[in-house]
C-alpha cells in the first residue's frame, strides 16, 4: 500500500511539472509545443494593433495543395489541433456547427492545421470520425504552426482569427466554447 501511494505521488508529481506553462513537451514525431494557460474568450485586437498572419501552404489531408492566398478577403478561422489532443476532441465538432452555418455566407472560411502527426492516417480517421467538412492541412513537423509562433499557435488546440485583410484578429490558447467563436467571428465580420 505505501509503494502504491508513494508510485501515486510520483506520477502526480509529473503531472504537476507539465501544467508551469514553462515545461516543453514532445509529442509524437519531436519538436517542441509548450503548455500555456488557456485563453478563458477570444479578445479582438483592436484594428489599429492587429500584424499581418505570415503566408503559408501545404498539402491537405486526402491531397491536394493549399495556399493562405486562398483565405484572401475572407474571414478566417485556422485551428491547431492533433488527433492526440483531448480538448481537440471537445471542439472539433463545435467548430464543424459553426461552419455548417457560416459556409455559404463566403465571408468566413475555416482551415485546421493538422500538427505533430506523422501517420495522415490518424489525422483522416480522425477528421471522418467527427464529420469534419472543412479542409485541414498535414503539418506534421509543425512548420506552419511555428510559424505563427507569436500568437502561440504552438500551443495545441490553438485557434486564429484572421480578418479580412488577413491580419490576426483574434487568438485562443486552449479549447475554444463555440458561443464565444460565433461572437468573435461576428464581431470581425462586422468591421466590413
Amino acid at each position: 500500500m505505501r509503494l502504491a501511494l508513494l508510485a501515486l505521488a510520483a506520477v502526480l508529481g509529473l503531472l504537476a511539472g507539465c501544467s508551469t506553462g514553462d515545461d516543453a513537451v514532445d509529442v509524437t514525431n519531436g519538436g517542441e509545443f509548450r503548455f500555456v494557460a488557456g485563453t478563458p474568450a477570444g479578445e479582438v485586437i483592436p484594428l489599429d494593433e492587429r500584424a499581418s498572419a505570415p503566408d503559408f501552404a501545404g498539402t491537405l489531408l486526402g491531397g491536394g495543395e493549399f495556399t493562405s492566398a486562398e483565405l484572401d478577403g475572407q474571414v478566417a478561422v485556422l485551428n491547431f489541433w492533433g488527433s492526440w489532443c483531448a480538448p481537440c476532441r471537445v471542439e472539433t465538432p463545435e467548430f464543424q456547427e459553426v461552419w455548417a452555418d457560416v459556409r455559404d455566407s463566403g465571408e468566413v472560411a475555416f482551415l485546421g492545421v493538422n500538427v505533430k502527426e506523422a501517420d495522415q492516417q490518424f489525422a483522416q480517421a480522425f477528421v471522418d470520425s467527427y464529420g469534419i467538412e472543412f479542409p485541414s492541412l498535414h503539418d506534421p513537423r509543425g512548420e506552419i504552426a511555428l510559424a505563427f509562433r507569436d500568437y502561440p499557435a504552438t500551443a495545441i488546440p490553438s485557434t486564429i482569427v484572421l480578418d479580412a485583410q488577413g491580419r490576426v484578429a483574434a487568438v485562443y490558447t486552449g479549447e475554444v466554447a463555440q458561443d464565444d467563436l460565433r461572437r468573435v467571428l461576428d464581431r470581425v465580420r462586422a468591421e466590413g
